[in-house]
This record gives structure tokens, sequence and C-alpha cells, in this order.
């Protein structure tokens, strides 16, 4: 038998060891990583040879990266294939060498890397997660593979490696139906358009805007196919769909003695309404093992399966009564465990936790340890999915308190930067930097097992996402001033003092302070007069320091951060000049009102205009994803009207959620929108926006786009020349109207009118006004009412007149503590006027410090 040389027999013996010993990088993962930056950096493949990936082991379970530069040559070590690109992105950015956004980057590799010593860094948590069940809908329904390659590199560089994982769930779910015997009528009654599927996923509604055909399962399915590949390549832990109980009306049909209960949510019709099956009938078991049987059957076995039933549901059974919802919940949980378990008994059931902050007054200590007495520890993962909200928007205390550490299952830290995928700045950014280390340091911590983000929508607010992946890496505290400066320097090659300034600036003003949903007046139904968006001097002051800064025109990233910042500032202006224009309307004063709509119609047709350049702010884009999807005219007509809804009016009921910043929807949307607005309150006519609004969603394409040649002048331009409105267009309203009435849209007859408002406009709420302004008829008020997600959250009932003279006007309303309405909040009054429709007021709060 030959004799190994001593030292190959060692170097063998010492690679065993190191197997055993926690190593976990494998030859695919390392490719795929090198494939990674090499996609980031297109330099490296040029010159083989000047990068080293090599194996670590890794720290406590958790990831663990490397890195080393010397004599031009650049080694990164790591415990995985995303461990790997997190190590090759930390490289760049801590050397200022570039920093990779959503569709852009600037990458400054010189000809020669500096020499740097070996850094090592290893992550406090052995997940990192990604995703919100609704980014499929807000962000990435019509997305192409292209797309989704650049998405899973962008997750891969910020050391993401637990996304959510999605797609194709509907293809596989109609395997499930045919094989129970259901009809196509009966499955396509069951689902909704591309866009909304998140929401019909998590039974919030059903039957909404379009159907799913065979084109569109055989595309999602190749999809998913590309995505798990790719994802598994580089050592991520995809979260893949399981029965969440929800089931179509047609099971009837087949089962009628199955236990169903029909849900509702916010506010939507009964023929919207899910249909949920009872955990207490066999049926659910039978169904969640046939979905997972045909899920492993296409895409094989995987470890980590999402199922969230009862997502800003109310429960199917009585609340009021602990024993009998406790015994629900306590079956349902061993239920959906047992039905991904029965087929892969290593699987792990992942569950969101939105409505653990949000619903209070359902989810509480006994109520989730109920629900998860029966499924063992180590086969469940909870995703606390709003911390940031639970500490600077509700304060109402951290979930692993109030729910004793998760009763010992592990669980992700988790925050939710974005309502919608709204393009506004805003969020807390020091807590993004350093809340995570309040649960690190926790005595009810319990199994905390990872560090993650659920956006609802990405590509925007880009500083945050950098903020919250380096966060995942580190547990000590950061300096975000000098974050902030290193920030800049990575994604724009410098950091000016005017830079550093407006940095500062936004730190105490936009992003200071979480906005639930911050949109812009005008992105709003036309009436509707109030703003979540910061419009203080001081970020006005911000937007114009950065967008006026030099010498770094040269970078991409700089002058897609300038049109970001000059469209914020021109969205300010173009608020205050609707605010304007309908207290001009109140006073009648239509000649100002004109004056006023020009000036908005200017700002916002120059923000249209920037927008242009914009890598991903453009609703062409958006389109185009859409009908990339269509075999057929006709199905590709169908997408796009499905597209142009969810951005839109959503629904209705529910409206303008998205609120996205985008060229085209301002030009052709929000701008006629108003307009077609402006001219029926001039010739006192009550004008259908509802049917507006449906006609555009029902139209196909985008009108011609200008864009200026030198982006960074026009933005510059733009913010000197976009002045405050002069005095002499400025209303005299005190501003807390949110809205009014005509003659147009009052009767003789009762009707029912409402308002939108924010949860801004209702702090130290006193009470609604009804103030006569002008004609010859008063109103009568019978009742009015704060409408929050479809319901009645407060409400006051009696005989009110507004008119010469007024009486018993005021009505007392309040926002409940606790309470939230995350679709949308209403004043509404059931309303009339006496003796004909010649009567005009508005409607105001009353404050209780006013």
């Amino acid at each position: 038998m030959a004799t190994l040389p001593l030292r190959t027999l060692f170097g063998t013996l010492l690679a065993l060891c190191c197997m055993h010993a926690g190593y976990s990088l494998s030859p695919e993962e390392r490719e795929a990583g090198r494939s990674v930056m090499e996609r980031t950096v297109p330099a490296l493949k040029a010159v083989p040879g000047k990068l080293k990936l090599e194996a670590v082991k890794q720290e406590n379970g958790c990831d663990v990266f490397e890195t080393e530069s010397s004599g031009g040559v650049l080694t990164v070590r790591g415990s995985s294939g995303t461990a790997l690109c997190r190590g090759f992105y930390d490289f760049l950015k801590t050397n200022g060498l570039g920093m990779v956004a959503w569709d852009n980057k600037d990458i400054r590799w010189p000809a020669r890397i500096p020499d740097t010593p070996r850094r090592r860094v290893a992550s406090p948590f052995r997940h990192h997660y990604y995703f919100n069940a609704v980014t499929y809908g807000y962000t990435m329904p019509y997305w192409t593979w292209e797309r989704w390659e650049r998405e899973i590199d962008w997750m891969a560089l910020h050391g993401i490696d637990m996304p959510l994982a999605l797609a194709a769930t509907e293809g596989i779910a109609v395997r499930v139906w045919k094989r129970l015997g259901l009809t196509q009528k009966e499955i396509d009654e069951f689902y909704t358009g591309p866009a909304h599927l998140p929401w019909q996923r998590m039974g919030n509604l059903v039957n909404h805007d379009g159907i799913l055909n065979d084109n569109w399962h055989r595309d999602q399915i190749a999809m998913q196919h590309n995505i798990l590949r790719r994802m598994k390549s580089l050592g991520m832990k995809p979260v893949c769909p399981a029965f969440s109980g929800f089931v179509p009306q047609g099971i009837r049909r087949l089962y009628p003695e199955a236990k169903l209960h029909r849900l509702g949510w916010g506010g939507w019709p009964q023929k919207n309404a899910a249909h949920f099956l009872s955990p207490e009938d066999p049926l659910f078991l039978h169904i969640g093992s046939l979905y997972m049987e045909e899920w492993q059957k296409e895409f094989g076995k995987n470890t980590y399966y999402l199922a969230d039933s009862f997502n800003e549901m109310e429960l199917p059974v009585n609340t009021d009564d602990p024993k009998t919802r406790d015994q629900m919940l306590s079956a349902l949980g061993e239920q959906v465990y047992r039905s991904i378990s029965s087929v892969n008994p290593d699987a792990v059931w992942v569950m969101q936790g939105w409505m653990f902050g949000y619903q209070r007054h359902i989810w509480n200590a006994d109520s989730l340890k109920a629900l998860l007495s029966k499924v063992p520890d180590d086969q469940m993962l909870l995703l606390d999915l709003a911390v940031d909200y639970n500490k600077t928007f509700w304060h109402n205390g951290m979930n692993w308190d109030v729910f004793k550490g998760f009763f010992n299952k592990p669980w992700v830290y988790s925050v939710i930067p974005n309502m919608g995928g709204k393009c506004a700045m805003t969020g807390v950014i020091d807590f993004y930097a350093n809340g995570h280390l309040e649960a690190l340091e926790s005595a009810s911590k319990g199994k905390l097992a990872g560090m993650g983000m659920a956006p609802e929508g990405i590509e925007n607010n880009d500083v945050l996402y950098e903020l919250v992946t380096d966060a995942a890496w580190r547990d000590r505290r950061e300096n975000v001033e000098q974050w902030l400066e290193n920030y800049c320097r990575a994604r724009y090659g410098a950091c000016p003092d005017s830079l550093k300034t407006a940095w500062s600036l936004f730190r105490s003003t936009a992003y200071s302070n979480l906005k639930d949903h911050p949109r812009f007046n005008w992105q709003l139904k036309p009436g509707a007069r109030s703003s979540s968006v910061d419009a203080s001097e001081d970020f006005l002051r911000g937007l114009a320091l950065f967008v006026n800064t030099e010498g770094l025109e040269h970078s991409p990233l700089f002058r897609q951060d300038a049109v970001e910042m000059a469209v914020h500032y021109l969205g300010i202006r173009m608020h205050e000049a609707i605010q304007a224009a309908l207290e001009a309307l109140d006073e009648q004063n239509p000649e100002h009102a004109e004056k006023c709509m020009a000036r908005f119609r200017e700002y916002a047709l120059q923000a249209d205009a920037l927008l242009e350049s914009h890598p991903t702010w453009r609703l062409s884009r958006w389109i185009s994803f859409a009908r990339a999807h269509g075999k057929t005219g006709e199905e590709k007509d169908a997408y796009e009207e499905n597209a142009r809804r969810l951005v839109t009016i959503w629904g209705p009921p529910v409206n303008d959620y998205a609120a996205k910043l985008w060229s085209g929807l301002i030009r052709d949307y929000y701008l006629p929108r108003w307009e077609h607005f402006f001219q029926n309150r001039l010739k006192d006519k009550a004008p259908d926006m509802e049917a507006w609004e449906e006609a555009w969603v029902h139209s196909h394409g985008v009108s011609p786009a200008r864009r200026p040649g030198d982006i960074i002048r026009a933005c510059r331009q733009y913010v000197r020349e976009a002045k405050p409105l002069p005095l002499s267009l400025k209303g005299g309203g005190s501003g807390s109207a949110i809205g009014n009435w005509t003659p147009a849209e009052v009767s003789t007859e009762w009707k029912w009118m409402a308002w939108p408002v924010s949860p801004d406009d209702l702090k130290n709420l006193r009470g609604v006004r009804f103030t006569y302004t002008s004609g010859r008829h008063a109103l009568e008020i019978e009742q009015v009412e704060l409408v929050g997600d479809g319901r009645m959250i407060d409400g006051r009932r009696h005989a009110g007149l507004a008119g010469k003279p007024s009486r018993e006007n005021c009505y007392q309303l309040s926002l409940p503590e606790g309470v939230h309405a995350n679709n949308g909040l209403l004043i509404r009054a059931k309303v009339r006027t006496v003796g004909g429709n010649d009567s005009r007021g508005k409607i105001e709060l009353l404050k209780k410090n006013g």
C-alpha cells in the first residue's frame, strides 16, 4: 500500500477536522459568490488571480467573514457564500470604493487596490431575514428573472441569507384544488390579479381584479426554480409557502360538512371575503399535506415554510371567551405545524408577527402562548416584524417583553422601514442603527436567532437599508454621524461639508420621526388637505444643500439621490399650492385658485421630468414589467391594468396607499386628477372621481416624457426657483380644515360624505366642526364618525346645523390609544341641506390645545 507524504496526510486530516468543526462553505457557494462579485465589479473578471476566496469557520453558529489585501490581491474568507459576498461588499464600503443600490451602483475599483490589514467580522445573528409578504405586491409581482438576479446579488452583498421566496404559491395550490375536484370556475373565483396576490395568500381578500391562467402559473414556477437555485447556491435559507387555511368557496360543494369561517378585512364587501377552514376539521390537515407534497414534488425539500392565518384579521371565535379562543388557536398551531411536518419532518414553520403589535386587543401573552403550545420549540420561527413601530410609533412596549421571550420559540428581530413602497423620506435613523442592541442585551430575549427587515416595498430610502444590513453584522453601538460620513464616501466618493450638514438636518427632521404613511396631500384623493411628509424649514434647507453640493456630479448614485431630494423639495411646494388652492375655493376666489393650480402644475411637471432619469421611480418601468408577462395582447393589457390599480386606487376601498413618487404617475395621474377635481369645483359640479380613476386604471401606456439634458443643473434650477407661495396667494385659513362641502356635493336628501385624515391630524383631537362659509341654505348634520380600516372607531350622533346661525355643529371625536388603521382613516358624516343645495363650508379639526 502506498504511503502518503506526511504533509499531504496532515493537510487531509486538517481539512477533515475543519469540515467537522463547522466549515460550511461548499465549492458551489464559493463559485456563486465569485460570480456575484464579478457582476458587481466586472474588472475582476479581466484580472484572474486578484481575488482569492477561502473558507472560514462559523462562530457560535453565526456567519463570519474576513478580508485583507496585499500586493494588489484581495483575499475574502467566509463561512458561507453569502458571508463571502458580505465580506467583499464590506471591503468596498470600508475603503470608499463604491456602493450598490437597486438597479444602480457607483463602483470605483482602482487599477491597484490599497493594502489593508485583516478585518474580521462575526455576525451576532444566525439568520439575516428579508422581505414582507406584501413586497410581492408593492414591488415584485411582475419582475423578470433578470431583475430577480440583480436582487439576489443585492441580498448577498448585504449579507441577507433568509429571504422570503413566495413565487408560484398559486401554481402549486391549483394542483391541490384540482386533485380535490374543484372546477376551473371555482378556482378562478378564489384568486386575484397578480399584484394583489399577497393579500389573497393571507386571506385578506379573494376574487379581485383578474384571474390567473396556465401561462401565469408556468411562468411563475419556472421563475421560482431560478430563484431557489440561485439563493441556495449562495447558502441562503429561503422561506417558502405552506398552507394557511384559506380555501375556495367551492370546497362546500365537495365537502358540504366542512367547517368554514368567512372572514373580513378592511371594509371589503362579502364577495371578496375569504373562507377559512377550521383547524378542527380533518380536511385542514389533508389539504395542508397535499400542498406540501405538491410543492416538494416540484421544487424539492426545503427547511423553512411560511404560513400566516390571521394577518390583520379578527379571530373566527368569541375573543371575549379566552378558553374557546385559546382552544382554537392551540388547534390551529398544531394543525399548521402537522400539515408541514407530516410531509417534511425537518421543516420549520415561519410566521409573520405584524399583528402581535398591531392587534394587541387580540394578541396577548395568553393567546400567543396557546397558538405556539403544541409546536416543538425548534420547529418554529417567529418574525417579530415591526420593532421600529413598537418603539417609535406605537410606543406599546417591545414584543419580546410582552410575549415573554416568545415562549422559548426562536425569533427574528425585524423592522418595517417602508409601507407600500412609498418613496418619501421617513424613519428614526438612530434607532435603525442601534435599536437591535436593546434586543441583544434584553433579559427577555429568549431564543433571539436573527435580525432582518420586512419592507412592504423596496427601491426607496436607500440609507435605511444600508444602515439596517450593516447593523445586522454588529453587536456594538454605532456612531451615527461617523457612519453617515462613511456612507457618503462609499456612495459618492467624498463627503463635502455641505453634505455633512444636509445629513445632519435630515437626521433631525425627516429621519428623526417615523411616519406610518408618508404621503403628500396631492397623492391622496382630491379634496384631502393633510400631508404627512416632513415640510419643516430645516428639512427644506437640507434638501437644497444636498442638491447644490458640488464636485459629486460624476457619481450615478449622487445624481439619483439629487433627483430624489429635488422631487421632495418640489413635492412640498406642490402641497403648499394645493392647500392654498383649496382655501381659495373655500373663500370663493376662483382667480386665486387658478393661480395656485398653475403653480402646482409647474412644479408637478418639473418633478416628473426629473424622475424620468431615475433608475426605478418610473411608471413606464412598472408597466413594462407587467406587460412582459403577457403572452397575448389581452394578457398584457390585463396585467398592465392590475399593476396600475395597485399603485393608485388599489381597491377600492383601499385608496392611494402606495403613493409612489414616479414619473408618469405624476403627469398622467396625480396632476390630471387634481385638475379634473378643480375644474368641476370651479363650475360647482360634483366631480365623479371614482369614474375618472377607474378609467385611468383601464387605460394603457404612458404619455410622452420630458427629460432635462443636464439633470443636476435642472435639479438645482428647479429647487432655486421653487419659492414659497407669495402672501397674495396664501389663504387665510388656520390649516385645520380637512375638507369641505359644496352645492355640487350635497342635497336635501340624507347622504354620507367622507374626508381622509392621517394619524398626525388626529393628535390631541378634541372634535370636528362643520363651518358654514356661504350660500342660501344651511347644512344639517345627523351623525359623525371616525372610521379606520372600514370599521367605526369612534362616533357621535346628535342633530347639528351649520348655517346662519349655526348650532350644535361640533362633534367630539378622538382616536383611542392603541387603535391603528393601516389602510386609512376617514372622518365621515351623514348630512343634508335645508330647502336647497346652495351651501358651502368646511370641516375643521378642533385640537385640545387650541
